[in-house]
């Protein structure tokens, strides 16, 4: 438990850490780097050069601050931010160098404004904290069906569209597949030549569960894969059947519900793989589930999966398919191949939401996933019946603004 007087000082940080939050992160991770460079083998570096990383951990300092009385407040941002953790091989020895880093970078930032009294308060603090984060990963390392990274083999490689790939993955041990739930990730890591560190990805699994086999399916980043999409870049061009490649155990709390609640899987481009996940397992257990399934994409070039889409909904007594397309292209319009041309704004959702107490699961690019999630909530759906998975750090999508 916190002293009275801890609290008052760590929330009266939290103007400040409004203000400077970034700056103080930014310095923070700079540091921390120069000091303990073996931790650039667990960070995404594409997150870092973008400053995703910084504004998701000044965010994250920011709410500690906010609610340091109220820490239950935070629990579910704890353990979606602790299961990334836990598919990263984040070990509780990481927590005090992490603490040391980042007390100092306070320090540093604000000069005479971090005095004594807060810098002693923001440890005390920091020490709560992190143990929370340690006790839930903990359990999760636990329940996890290996700890660390464990190699798999590539049994099938398949080009998906022009810009997704599927890898179809077994264990190079012989070990049986692990089960997982619908909408859940695993983190790939490689070592790529040039490369001083490991990298690692975090990529949905876009099968049901229940096969001989976990699959991914890579969206092929950046036009330079020399400053964005190092990893998707490599697995495209150089990992094939037979290969091998390091990940580690599914994990992840953006997973389907198993309510008779009606069902609307919402994706934008490449966030169509957990949704796959989640349709196809729906038409397998919850054949009488209405489900509706919305997808947006640039056009049939690059959708991906939309045969599996037709055969899941197929199985299923009440389904909808409903598809926007940015730019089709002529043979788009030719052959009837969307059901509407540009964004999925708030006046397509409210034509095709008929049950605003459905579950909605909503995953795409962080401006697809903001703009849909506000219209959800114009338009009456309640904020728990919305779920959504970002790739990436945890970061508020409503205070998010794109570089």
């Amino acid at each position: 438990m916190l002293s009275e007087q801890t609290i008052k000082i760590v929330k009266s940080t939290a103007p400040i850490l409004a203000e400077r939050g970034v700056e103080i992160t930014s310095y923070f991770y700079k540091s921390m780097f120069e000091a303990h460079p073996e931790l650039l083998n667990i960070f995404n570096h594409a997150n870092q050069k973008q400053g995703r990383q910084q504004t998701a951990l000044a965010n994250t300092v920011y709410a500690a601050a906010t609610y340091i009385d109220q820490l239950e407040v935070l629990l579910p941002a704890v353990k979606q931010i602790a299961h990334k953790h836990r598919s990263l091989n984040v070990k509780k020895e990481h927590y005090p160098i992490v603490g040391e880093f980042l007390l100092k970078a306070i320090k540093d930032v604000l000069g005479a404004a971090a005095t004594d009294e807060i810098i002693n308060a923001w440890a005390e603090a920091y020490g709560v904290i992190s143990q929370v984060f340690i006790d839930i990963e903990e359990e999760m390392y636990n329940q996890a069906n290996w700890e660390g990274f464990k190699a798999f083999k590539v049994i099938k490689k398949e080009e998906e569209s022009s810009l997704i790939t599927s890898f179809y993955l077994q264990p190079s041990d012989g070990s049986n597949v692990p089960t997982y739930q619908p909408g859940q990730y695993i983190t790939v890591r490689l070592s790529v030549e040039g490369e001083q560190y490991l990298l690692n990805r975090q990529y949905s699994l876009s099968d049901a569960p229940g096969n001989e086999y976990l699959r991914i399916s890579v969206k092929k980043e950046g036009e330079n894969p020399t400053t964005l999409g190092k990893v998707s870049n490599y697995l495209h061009d150089h990992i094939g059947e037979g290969d091998e490649i390091d990940v580690t155990a599914p994990a992840g709390d953006f997973v389907l519900d198993t309510t008779d609640a009606p069902l609307y899987l919402i994706s934008g481009g490449v966030g169509i793989t957990p949704m796959i996940s989640m349709l196809k397992r729906t038409a397998d257990v919850q054949k009488d589930r209405p489900v509706t399934f919305i997808h947006a994409a640039k056009n049939s070039a690059v959708q991906a999966f939309n045969e599996e889409v037709d055969e899941a909904l197929s199985k299923l007594s009440q389904a909808r398919k409903y598809l926007i397309f940015e730019k089709p292209s002529e043979a788009d319009r030719e052959n009837n191949r969307f059901d509407a041309e540009g964004f999925l704004d708030e006046e397509k959702l409210k034509a095709l939401v008929t049950d605003t107490n459905a579950s909605f699961y909503v995953c795409g690019p962080v401006a697809f996933m903001k703009n849909t999630i506000e219209n959800l909530a114009n338009i009456g759906v309640k904020e728990e019946n919305i779920h959504f998975e970002f790739f990436g750090p945890s970061i508020n999508l409503k205070e998010y603004q794109p570089a």
